[in-house]
């Protein structure tokens, strides 16, 4: 499954892989990822553009508050796709 939302210069990827469910953020050529495991329980991981975890946490609020000062926008300016809309515990 994948999933795509844009608002003003942000672009949101969903997609599932065999054991995470990713959502991507790009932003002026800058990338940031949240992932969770596919089941949907473990803490979300909050990685940069190389592909390096930085950080994680349990509530999907949190890590959308990283990844908007990574990308440097307000984190209720990110767009998130319905499909990863119930990311976190």
């Amino acid at each position: 499954m994948s999933d795509t939302a844009t608002a003003d210069d942000v672009t949101a990827r969903y997609e599932e892989t065999d054991t995470e469910r990713v959502l991507t953020f790009e932003r002026d050529g800058r990338r940031a990822t949240v992932a969770q495991n596919v089941e949907g329980y473990a803490m979300l991981k909050v990685r940069d553009a190389a592909g390096d975890e930085l950080e994680r946490y349990y509530g999907f609020d949190m890590a959308l508050d990283h990844v908007g000062e990574l990308l440097g926008v307000a984190p209720d300016a990110l767009p998130v796709p319905d499909a990863a809309a119930d990311m976190g515990m």
